[in-house]
Parts: C-alpha cells; structure tokens; sequence
C-alpha cells in the first residue's frame, strides 16, 4: 500500500496537471470562436466565386479549362491538413487513418501517389510510413491568413496544371459542432461538382470568357484548399477544447479517488497508533 506522502504527492501532481488542461481548455475555446467566425465569414466569398465559376462553366458559351476535364489518372495528389501539435483527441489520428487507408486501397507503389502535407503531424506521419512529400508547410498560426498558405496552394494547384499530378484529393476535418468533427474527403482537382448556374445575377465578361476563366480557376481551388484550412482550424480548437475538457474532468475524478485513499490510510494509521498506545498501557498495567 502506498505511503500518505506517495498519495499525497500524486494528489499535488494531478493538482498541478489540472490546472494546465483548464487553462488549455480555456484557451481552446477561445481560439475555436474566432476560427468558427473565420471559417463562416470565408463562405459568402467562397460561394460568390463558385457562382462566377459556374455562371461560365455552364455557359452556352464554348469556354473552356484543363481543371474542368477529367483525364486519366496516373498520379493521385493527396493535400492532408493536420496540426502541427497533438492533445487534440482523434482529430489528427482520425485523418492520417483515412489517408493510410486509401492509399493502401488504391495504389501499389509510390510512383502513383504523392502528399501535400499541412501541419506538422501529417508531415511526420507521412515521412515514417515512407509516403512521398512533394510539399508541405509547417507553423501555420491557429488564425491563418490567406497569403499564409497562397505560395502552397498556389504550387498544388500549378502541379495539377502542368499535369505533375491527375487529380488532387483534400483530406481534413470538417467542423460541424464544438464537440463534434467529420474526416472530410474531397476531390478538389478536377473540378467537376460545380453546380448550375440558378442566380439570377447577369455578368458580361471582358476581354472574354475563356481569359477570365484562366484566371478564375485556379483563384478558385486556391480558395477551396483555404476555406478546408479554415474549417480544420475550427475543428482543430474544437477537438483540442473537447479533449482538454476529458482530460480535467478525469483529474478530478482521479483527485478524489486519490483523496479518498489519502483518508482511509491516514485513520488507518491513526488506529494503529491507538491500537498501539492501548497495548503499552494495557501491558504497563
């Protein structure tokens, strides 16, 4: 049985540790409000842009794009979006196992696959399992902007142009409550889920639609790959919050298990003691 000093020692130490998963958890939640109000705010420009796209795309016009037509797949790119810091329950574990478990499925050799990883969990994961990197960035701020990760995206997407890649598909967690989170899979390039056109807004395009479309394009999955990071943002808070939470709820109840031994095996104590000054008298007598 362990000593009153060992319990007691264990009783501060799980003290101290609690007051950190508060702090975290307090933190957390902070972080997860303004990633939320990030990732909602991005949605009326996200949604404008995909109505310019579609506005063209399902035209009757004779426009035009490599990013609207499939071709056959010789290589996949896979972008993941991790975090670059774990305590954050399942949310990076969750995505890693998708993306093993796809490519387990779906290719053969590393030849036919490469990843783009965002965060540094990812980047870790993909390194020890020997899956190719052909980019990747690391320290993105919990509140990101945009040119943050435009150099990134912007290189995915020219891969894709230059037909380095034949589709890229985006794994990430999609924020769906503070407490919970969806292991989101999408094929981002090519783009071919654009829904028609139903706004009743009418655009006249100059010099044409094919040039404005060239440009639009790639803006577009640039922004697709953006809005997903802000979403794993949000989720990433959320998960993180969630965890700490668990994490100082079971302190306590480790506390008060600890405590509750504490004082069993002090009047343990307590009545050998008078069991033993009874004895010494009774022997006196």
């Amino acid at each position: 049985m362990a000593s009153l000093r060992d319990i007691k020692g264990r009783i501060d130490s799980t003290k101290k540790t609690k007051q950190i998963t508060k702090a975290m958890e307090l933190v957390s939640a902070s972080k997860m409000s303004k990633a939320e109000q990030n990732a909602k705010a991005f949605v009326p420009y996200s949604e404008k842009i995909q109505e310019v796209v579609a506005s063209i795309a399902t035209s009757n016009m004779d426009a035009s794009h490599p990013m609207l037509s499939k071709r056959e797949v010789k290589k996949t790119g896979y972008l993941v979006i991790t975090s670059d810091r774990g305590l954050a329950g399942a949310y990076n574990s969750s995505v890693l196992k998708r993306l093993h478990q796809t490519v387990q499925e779906n290719h053969q050799s590393t030849d036919e696959y490469t990843v783009i990883a965002i965060g540094r969990m990812g980047y870790d994961f993909c390194r020890k399992q020997g899956m190719p990197v052909a980019k990747s960035i690391i320290g993105v701020p919990d509140q990101p902007n945009f040119s943050e990760i435009k150099e990134l995206a912007s290189e995915t997407v020219q891969m894709y142009i230059d037909e380095e890649i034949d589709e890229l598909v985006i794994f990430y967690n999609h924020y769906v409550s503070a407490i919970s989170q969806e292991v989101t899979t999408t094929q981002l390039l090519p783009i071919t889920n654009i829904p028609h056109n139903r706004s009743s807004s009418q655009y006249e395009y100059e010099p044409s639609q094919e040039q404005i479309l060239e440009v639009l394009l790639p803006q577009y999955a640039e922004s697709l790959i953006y809005g997903a990071l802000l979403d794993g943002k949000a989720s990433e808070h959320a998960a993180r919050m969630t965890a700490m939470k668990s994490a100082t709820d079971n302190a306590d109840d480790l506390i008060g298990d600890l405590t509750l031994s504490y004082n069993r095996a002090r009047q343990a104590a307590i009545t050998q003691e008078i069991t033993e000054i009874i004895g010494g008298v009774a022997a006196l007598e």
